[in-house]
């Protein structure tokens, strides 16, 4: 084959170091927007970034030439040190270590779009922990939540 061909959607979640409550409203645009930047510049193109205050979901997709935690990680570094230029409140900004990632198939990224969209709305009833342990069962992934939050 002369070229090569992909499509990887995939939909990463992240949390703040400890899950601290720093993504405030006044910054979280900034930020969103900060991280869409940061995978455009790595070639990869970004579909929807949002969040609540302690986590992130980022749905892109992932570039042919990259691996999954080379861009994580740069993302994690780069927008973390632009977080805690924000304001004083955001100086000890950090992201969690980890994240998780899931494949996305490409008839559904606009459920997924949604589900971004919605992170305030349906974290009225459900906690980050609750959602990111309901994402390692929906796609039976074996953990030890002993280990998760760390």
């Amino acid at each position: 084959m002369a070229g090569t061909f992909t499509k990887q959607i995939i939909h990463a979640i992240f949390s703040t170091k400890d899950r601290q409550k720093l993504i405030l409203p006044k910054y979280e645009l900034e930020l969103y927007s900060y991280i869409a930047g940061i995978l455009k510049q790595q070639n990869c193109t970004p579909i929807s970034v949002g969040g609540y205050l302690d986590h992130v979901h980022v749905l892109f997709h992932l570039s042919s030439t990259l691996s999954l935690s080379a861009v994580m990680e740069h993302l994690k570094t780069h927008s973390s040190k632009f977080a805690k230029g924000m304001g004083p409140e955001m100086k000890n900004f950090y992201w969690q270590f980890g994240f998780g990632a899931f494949s996305v198939n490409p008839k559904e990224t606009q459920k997924v779009v949604e589900y971004i969209r919605n992170q305030k709305e349906h974290h009225k009833t459900r906690t980050f922990q609750e959602e990111f342990i309901r994402f390692l069962n929906s796609y039976e992934i074996e953990f030890d939540e002993k280990y998760i939050w760390r």
